[in-house]
C-alpha cells in the first residue's frame, strides 16, 4: 500500500514538473526535450555497445595468403584454407598441455606446412593426431604433409576404405563408430552417427569447453544445402537429431563452410534436409 502511495506521489510531482516547464516557454521545453534525447541516446548507445560486447569476436592469430587461424576458446581455434577465393574450409585446433589435436588437414600440403609449423613453433605444442571428419580434398588434402612429419592420423574406417579406393591420401588408424583420444588430462571424442554430407562423415568434441567440430555435416544458418552429390539426403536429417542428443550441452559449433554457431545450426540443419 505504502509503496502504490509513494508511486504515485512521485508520478504526480513528474507532471507537476512538466507542466511548470510548459509554462516557461518553447525554449526551456526545448532545453528539456534536448536532455531527454540525450539521455535515451546515451541508452540506445550503452545498449549497443553491450549487444557488441556479448557478440563472439575472434581473434585472428594468424594470417597468410592461404591459411588463416582464429582463436575460439581458451585451448580451442578455428584453422581456415582456401580451395580458390571463394571456398573457404574450416577446421579445428585443439591445444592443451602443450599437446594438439586436429580436425581436419587444409587443403593441401603447403597449407597444412604451415599450420603444423605454427602449432609446434609458436605454440610449443606436439601434435598428437589429425582426424580427417570425411574423405573430400578440404578434409584430408593435407594429409601427406601431416604424415611426412611423423603425425599420426585417425578417422572412420569408411573414409579409409573410401580414401583407397579413390587414390586418395589415406589416414593410417581407423575406428568403428566411435573414438575417445587423451590429449593431456582432458578428452577428445570422435564419433560416426549417421550418413548425411557423405556415408563416412564424423564429429569432433571436446567436452571441456563443449565446442563441436560439425565439418560438412552441419550447415551455416541460411546456408543452401551445398555439394550433395555423394550426400545421402533422406538420412541427413536424423543423422542431425542423433548429433544434437548425443551433445546437447555444445555451446560452439565450427563447421566445414560458414560461420561459428550454436546449437541454432543444428536445428536449421535438420530443417533443411527435412
Amino acid at each position: 500500500m505504502l509503496k502504490k502511495l509513494k508511486n504515485k506521489l512521485i508520478y504526480s510531482l513528474i507532471v507537476i514538473l512538466l507542466l511548470f516547464i510548459t509554462a516557461c516557454g518553447p525554449n526551456k521545453q526545448s532545453t528539456v526535450q534536448e536532455q531527454l534525447y540525450e539521455a535515451e541516446t546515451d541508452f540506445i548507445v550503452g545498449s549497443i555497445a553491450e549487444l557488441t560486447d556479448e557478440d563472439e569476436q575472434y581473434d585472428e592469430v594468424y594470417k597468410s595468403e592461404i591459411l588463416s587461424i582464429k582463436q575460439v576458446s581458451k585451448h580451442v581455434y578455428q584453422h581456415t584454407s582456401y580451395l580458390d577465393a571463394n571456398t573457404p574450409c574450416n577446421g579445428m585446433l585443439i591445444i592443451y598441455g602443450n599437446k594438439a589435436v586436429v580436425f581436419d588437414t587444409t587443403v593441401d600440403d603447403e597449407s597444412s606446412s604451415q599450420l603444423i609449423d605454427w602449432i609446434t613453433t609458436a605454440m610449443k605444442s606436439e601434435i598428437i593426431a589429425v582426424i580427417p571428419t570425411h574423405y573430400h580434398i578440404d578434409n584430408l588434402g593435407g594429409l601427406n604433409e601431416f604424415h611426412s612429419r611423423g603425425i599420426n592420423s585417425y578417422t572412420n574406417d569408411k573414409t579409409i576404405q573410401i580414401a583407397a579406393e579413390k587414390n586418395l591420401p589415406v589416414p593410417r588408424h581407423g575406428f568403428n563408430g566411435y573414438m575417445e583420444l587423451k590429449i593431456g588430462d582432458e578428452k577428445v571424442y570422435s564419433e560416426f552417427l549417421g550418413e548425411g554430407h557423405t556415408p563416412d562423415n564424423i564429429i569432433g568434441y571436446f567436452p571441456l569447453e563443449n565446442i563441436m567440430f560439425g565439418g560438412c555435416l552441419i550447415k551455416a544458418l541460411n546456408d543452401g544445402k551445398g555439394n550433395i552429390t555423394e550426400a545421402n539426403i533422406e538420412e541427413w536429417p536424423q543423422t542431425v537429431k542423433n548429433v544434437k542428443l548425443r551433445y546437447p550441452n555444445t555451446e560452439k559449433i565450427i563447421i566445414g563452410h560458414g560461420e561459428i554457431g550454436g546449437m541454432e545450426i543444428i536445428d536449421y540443419t535438420i530443417r533443411l534436409f527435412e
